[in-house]
């Protein structure tokens, strides 16, 4: 017969027996960052914009655009003479926004998941979602310039023309550059990523958000493509260099694959900050 152990070994609990878990979630599940990467995210969203304007111009004998400030005759023929460049250019552009949406809300949740409390994340997120839609937007209205039925009226496609310059221009890159400081803003407070790129992507915020004075002043249009690309090349870059978890985040060679054990993040929670 086997004797009850007594004395200091007492009241605890028994080793589970070989070969079963303890009922648990597993370290490595902790650790799993969630969701697509980001940086790869923004370079597929960056790439089918690049791809809807190599296309657009190769079709359409080099000319990737007219500017809706040019004469509404000749915005009308533009669009009547490049049908296939056009419908191309709307519907690729209209498919570089949806990478892009899942990026805000991934980068977003991963801001949770790293302890950010501030008010950035929630900022960004909603930065991301505008550009996203305005980018959309812009894709189906480029894409309705290419119905000869519309352009057959100089007047609406000179109107849609606008429309297509303000939503996929302006209203795009503001949206970008409040995207863009909603992360470069607790990155470069928390040193998620490298001080030179945080404040990279705080010039480039700056200079996108300026972008809507160009309704009214044309010659600062200039700033749309430095928003614009600008923007989305810091979003990739960000978006690799990003820590998957808080134990990454702080350098834990430890941890930084696997996640901090419960325990420790409840011990750290008063270090969290604070909005």
């Amino acid at each position: 017969m086997t004797e009850r152990t007594t004395g200091s070994g007492a009241g605890k609990d028994p080793e589970p027996p070989t070969g079963v878990r303890p009922d648990r979630p597993s370290e490595a599940g902790r650790g799993r960052p969630g969701g697509p990467h980001p940086g790869i995210l923004a370079t597929v969203s960056l790439g089918i914009l690049l791809l809807s304007l190599l296309l657009a111009g190769l079709l359409s004998g080099g000319r990737v655009f007219v500017s809706p400030f040019a004469p509404a005759a000749e915005v009308a023929r533009f669009y009547r003479e490049n049908v296939a460049g056009v419908r191309i250019a709307g519907m690729l552009q209209f498919g570089s926004a949806v990478p892009l949406g899942i990026f805000a809300a991934t980068v977003y949740a991963r801001a949770l998941r790293l302890g950010v409390k501030v008010p950035g994340p929630a900022i960004g997120y909603f930065g991301g979602i505008a550009a996203a839609v305005f980018l959309m937007f812009s894709g189906l209205v480029t894409w309705l310039l290419s119905r000869p039925e519309i352009t057959a009226d100089q007047t609406l496609a000179h109107a849609l023309a606008f429309l297509a310059f303000a939503t996929g221009g302006v209203g795009f890159v503001v949206g970008l550059g409040v995207l863009v400081a909603g992360m470069a803003v607790p990155a470069l407070i928390l040193r998620f990523i490298p001080r030179w790129l945080a404040w990279t992507g705080l010039v480039i915020a700056a200079l996108s958000e300026l972008s809507f004075l160009s309704l009214a002043v044309e010659p600062l249009q200039f700033l749309l493509p430095i928003g614009r690309f600008g923007g989305m090349l810091w979003l990739i870059a960000a978006g690799f260099m990003l820590p998957v978890n808080r134990a990454a985040a702080n350098g834990d060679p430890g941890q930084g694959a696997l996640g901090r054990r419960p325990t420790d993040a409840a011990g750290k929670a008063g270090r969290q900050v604070q909005p």
